[in-house]
């Protein structure tokens, strides 16, 4: 897996991808993370993949944009949300992940208020070298039933892209709902 076959960095839409595409990031995700569900995948799906991919089709890294609405300070953000970071673990190191968050802020930038995802204890130094900064306040999601509630295993996890929002990282951040891992 260290070959240097030569790799091209792409940006697609889901419906945009085909189906071995969609099945070959999707199975980097699962070699990369051994906890990886299908809730996972399906937070992936319906925004923009950044994959860099090699000749023979192997995806060696992956990021995908999602929108996402985060609620702050009495407000509805339209927010870029980043999931499925994951670089083919032979070629980490090697910056592919670098590559594909570089271009995934860059579409956030262009597209959205700000930039948002939530960071594996690994992950907290990649993000904080590319400029992401973490949210020092408590974080929540909006749930179906009962309303805004805590989630207070992310408030060390959830990091923001700044842009044109008018953030304050020490206040309250709330996720939509999703199936799985609400952030």
């Amino acid at each position: 897996m260290t070959d240097a076959r030569p790799a091209r960095l792409r940006v697609a839409h889901t419906a945009d991808l085909d189906p071995d595409d969609l099945l070959a990031a999707r199975a980097l995700l699962y070699r990369a993370f051994d906890d990886m569900t299908e809730d996972d995948w399906e937070h992936c799906l319906g925004g923009l993949h950044v994959l860099v991919q090699r000749a023979d089709g192997l995806v060696v890294a992956h990021a995908a944009v999602v929108q996402r609405r985060l609620l702050h300070r009495g407000r509805a953000w339209r927010v870029g949300y980043v999931e499925g970071v994951a670089v083919e673990p032979p070629l980490r190191r090697h910056g592919h992940g670098a590559a594909v968050m570089r271009e995934a802020a860059r579409l956030i930038s262009r597209a959205h208020e700000f930039g948002a995802l939530a960071s594996s204890d690994e992950g907290l130094p990649f993000y904080r070298a590319l400029g992401w900064q973490p949210w020092h306040g408590p974080t929540s999601a909006l749930t179906p039933t009962r309303g805004v509630v805590r989630t207070p295993e992310a408030d060390d996890c959830v990091f923001v892209l700044p842009g044109t929002a008018p953030l304050d990282l020490t206040d309250e951040l709330t996720c939509d709902w999703r199936d799985g891992d609400p952030w």
